[in-house]
């Protein structure tokens, strides 16, 4: 079973955010999904100060199986990007809640996070889904 971190908030293409509560949040992809992509060789990042709505296509996560559009949970400016999965991205196998995080949005339209997935209904989305 995959781990879903009940302190994040999840969107149903399987990515996750964490808010940092000073108008910024974390974005990455679950462990369910990198468990479905399996061995990730290669992350496309979205260049910082880039501006996304919520649902908009950023990047792409690519393993020796698959490759997968990645989406913006919410709408946010890319502050920063994991530039640590330019080299090691198979951080997304095995650290997809931390080391393997993608980007870092400052919020544009905060109350986007109250529309999000608990764990708790995440868990149901992954497992309707099986």
């Amino acid at each position: 079973m995959s781990q879903i971190p009940a302190n994040l908030l999840y969107v149903d293409t399987h990515e996750w955010i964490l808010d940092n509560g000073d108008g910024t949040v974390l974005v990455g992809v679950t462990d369910h999904a990198q468990e479905l992509l399996g061995d990730v060789v290669f992350v496309e990042l979205p260049e910082v100060g880039r501006e996304m709505n919520a649902g908009e296509e950023f990047g792409v996560i690519e393993s020796v199986k698959a490759a997968s559009d990645l989406y913006s949970p919410v709408s946010g400016e890319v502050l920063e990007v994991n530039e640590a999965l330019n080299d090691t991205p198979e951080l997304a196998n095995s650290e997809p809640y931390e080391g393997g995080w993608i980007v870092k949005l400052r919020l544009t339209q905060p109350e986007e996070v109250s529309q999000l997935l608990t764990a708790e209904a995440y868990a149901k989305v992954v497992e309707d889904a099986q």
